[in-house]
């Protein structure tokens, strides 16, 4: 597969569900460079999922813009891919039968899809289940499906909204890991929203933190730190300290590093967590 990533440029980005709607977010403006992993991490009614719909152009902003590269986002495209939690698999398909969805929806010729689509499952790790209907697959495995259905059509950008929140701990940390792995072996840029600390940690290059109704950027902080991560490294949970701390001042009204409270989801996060994951 040839990937590359894509400069995100957010501009002045302001939405509302009707003209007498409260404003959902007021004037984000953000910039992800190519091949970044970036987290948003909020708590619920900030408007962070709501933007990354509009990142994906399956939302119209009330004004602002979104450009990739120099391509302004108005519509869904295959250079800009979303997960979400529930997989969305035709149950009735194999699991390379779904994989190959998109590209026969473009009218790709047979050989072509079979390629592709093996060179998806591969990276994906489901080689042995190719021939194995979707509804006989675990629920990770299942994601691992859907995964392999975003990364055939090479897209630029992997939005993710919260696709693992409903997997058990061990299958979470293996996708948090394993989609890190292959976003910077290609080279795309992935956007993820979370509630969750750690996975913000895991996966991300970049966190930034919305709080407020209207939601708004509060302030971001710099995920540097080497690959492979292991959450029982004292510099992976020394940065989950840094921002967690950083969460709970954007939740008292501190900018730069404002906003409102917590939600519990975030604050379950910055509870201790088992050595299991």
């Amino acid at each position: 597969m040839s990937i590359r990533g894509v400069h995100i440029r957010i501009e002045e980005l302001s939405h509302r569900y009707a003209p007498k709607s409260p404003v959902t977010f007021d004037r984000v403006n953000l910039e992800s460079p190519p091949g970044e992993v970036l987290a948003i991490i909020g708590r619920s009614g900030c408007g962070k999922s709501t933007l990354l719909h509009i990142m994906a152009g399956l939302l119209h902003a009330s004004s602002g813009s979104v450009r990739l590269d120099n391509e302004v986002v108005q519509k869904p495209s295959p250079h800009w891919v979303m997960m979400f939690q529930a997989p969305h698999l035709y149950p009735w398909m194999r699991v390379a039968q779904n994989v190959a969805t998109g590209l026969r929806f473009a009218g790709w010729k047979e050989e072509r899809i079979r390629e592709r689509v093996n060179e998806a499952i591969r990276l994906v790790d489901l080689e042995a289940h190719a021939d194995n209907n979707v509804q006989d697959l675990s629920g990770g495995q299942q994601q691992r499906v859907a995964l392999a259905r975003s990364l055939v059509m090479e897209p630029e950008l992997l939005l993710l909204d919260e696709p693992f929140s409903a997997l058990d701990a061990f299958t979470r940390a293996a996708l948090q890991r394993d989609v890190r792995s292959i976003a910077k072996r290609l080279g795309f840029n992935v956007i993820l929203v979370t509630h969750d600390i750690d996975e913000a940690v895991i996966m991300a290059d970049r966190a930034v933190i919305m709080a407020g109704s209207p939601g708004r950027i509060m302030t971001e902080l710099e995920v540097d730190l080497p690959d492979p991560r292991d959450r029982h490294d004292p510099a992976v949970q020394a940065m989950r300290t840094r921002l967690m701390e950083a969460f709970q001042d954007a939740a008292q009204g501190k900018s730069g590093p404002a906003g409102s409270e917590p939600d519990d989801d975030t604050v379950a996060a910055s509870q201790p967590r088992l050595a299991v994951r």
